[in-house]
């Protein structure tokens, strides 16, 4: 008997030594879904006006006599105000911090690829919307419906939206009150907190976002995305344009409906990246679990690997689709290559931003933030010249001019990858960021 009760005791302490540990998110992966679509959604209004009238500039030039260069001032202006109006535009930040608040990184590439659908699909669907609402309604029905299609978006984010931040909600686990808590809560505890699955609230940190510009690894990555992102901006701008120049027998709605490859494209990248992000992590995970090194775990290698080949392939759909507008190939030509660039430029966005909330996960709202103002304020500067460009150089050289531009952008990615793991550990020895 005391050999029985001998062997029990060590047992019960061991059991009773063992704690739970507590997940980083209490919400399942259909209530991570179902967030992730609502802030989508949000983030598909941020963009939306800034590009729903594309289809309608030529009608736009004719009615108020002016020049598209000088509307495509206006589209730089409006860029500039979205820009420094964060406050009131900051849907893409926010979406991402709550990406960033919810998803183990593991499972955030997807959930990140799938949030960039609504703020990139925004450039493409819109002027779709924009020219069948301009040609059967006349141009002022297209500021209407974005009034109607924003409350419609407010009212769904105040009724669904659980709130993410983890310095007020934790991992999702704590009551809400107040403004915090949906009016209908349809994920997450709805009253009592669940025993033994609570995290406690993580301290605020700093508000101001721009001593993230004196992160090297962090603006290398804001660098690159703000250049691509502006390059490919300057073709969703000059499709309406350069197809009713070139096609010019199409009318409003098919000037829009132009728009939908570029879309389509964003759809099966970030599908297709999202998969690959994640694959690749747990890929390289295992192996270093293997080996027993998890403490020196290569983000930047395991995001950025195959950041090359989407930038090669990018701007070889670039220069193609500058060149067949400037022939007057078959539209067939440009609408394929709409396809690859779509494909091609939200694989980078999300690829790069995806490394941003691993890198600065409690301040992924903020690292997002810069991202939106570095590419706004570049797209801004583009848009302003590209009339001037292709009129002088035409379609064909402008875009083998911006695609060289992008391609000298490529070995900053391998410099990130080599140094950026010794700049992040400085960081965490520091507790920076």
């Amino acid at each position: 008997m005391a050999v029985l009760r001998n062997d029990v005791a060590p047992q019960d302490t061991t059991l009773e030594a063992s704690p739970v540990e507590e997940p980083y998110s209490i919400y399942t992966k259909h209530e991570k879904w179902f967030i992730v679509t609502m802030v989508a959604i949000a983030g598909f209004y941020s963009p939306l006006p800034a590009n729903i009238y594309f289809p309608a500039i030529p009608t736009l030039a004719i009615e108020f006599g002016e020049s598209i260069e000088a509307l495509n001032q206006s589209v730089t202006t409006y860029l500039i105000f979205q820009g420094v109006s964060g406050g009131c535009a900051s849907t893409m930040a926010l979406g991402m911090g709550v990406c960033g608040d919810i998803t183990v990184p593991e499972e955030r590439g997807g959930f990140v690829g799938f949030f960039n659908l609504g703020p990139m699909l925004a450039p493409c669907i819109g002027p779709a919307i924009g020219g069948v609402l301009s040609e059967n309604l006349g141009w002022r029905s297209i500021f209407w419906f974005l009034v109607i299609m924003a409350a419609v978006c407010f009212l769904l984010i105040w009724l669904f939206l659980p709130e993410t931040l983890r310095a007020i909600a934790g991992n999702g686990a704590l009551p809400m009150s107040g403004i915090h808590r949906p009016l209908v809560p349809l994920v997450g505890p709805k009253g009592k907190r669940p025993a033994g699955m609570a995290t406690a609230p993580r301290k605020k940190g700093p508000i101001n976002p721009f001593p993230i510009f004196a992160l090297p690894d962090i603006v290398i990555a804001l660098l690159f995305t703000g250049v691509v992102y502006a390059v490919n901006y300057t073709v969703t701008s000059t499709i309406s344009s350069a197809f009713a120049d070139v096609y010019p027998w199409l009318s409003e709605t098919v000037l829009g409906l132009s728009y939908l490859p570029t879309g389509l494209g964003m759809i099966l990248g970030s599908t297709f990246v999202g998969k690959l992000l994640d694959w690749d992590y747990a890929r390289i995970k295992k192996q270093l679990a293997e080996t027993g090194s998890l403490s020196d775990f290569p983000k930047e290698r395991a995001r950025l690997r195959t950041m090359p080949a989407h930038l090669v392939i990018f701007v070889m759909a670039l220069v193609g689709w500058g060149w067949a507008v400037e022939t007057k190939t078959h539209m067939a030509a440009p609408l394929v290559l709409q396809v690859l660039l779509g494909w091609t430029s939200i694989s980078i966005l999300n690829t790069t931003m995806t490394l941003n909330v691993d890198i600065l996960q409690k301040r992924s709202s903020a690292a997002t933030a810069c991202t939106n103002l570095v590419r706004c304020l570049l797209a801004a500067v583009l848009v302003s010249v590209i009339e001037r460009m292709t009129g002088r150089l035409g379609y064909g050289w402008t875009y083998v001019l911006l695609g060289a531009i992008c391609l000298l952008m490529l070995p900053l990615m391998y410099v990130v990858m080599k140094f950026g793991p010794q700049w992040r550990r400085k960081r965490e020895e520091k507790d920076e960021f």
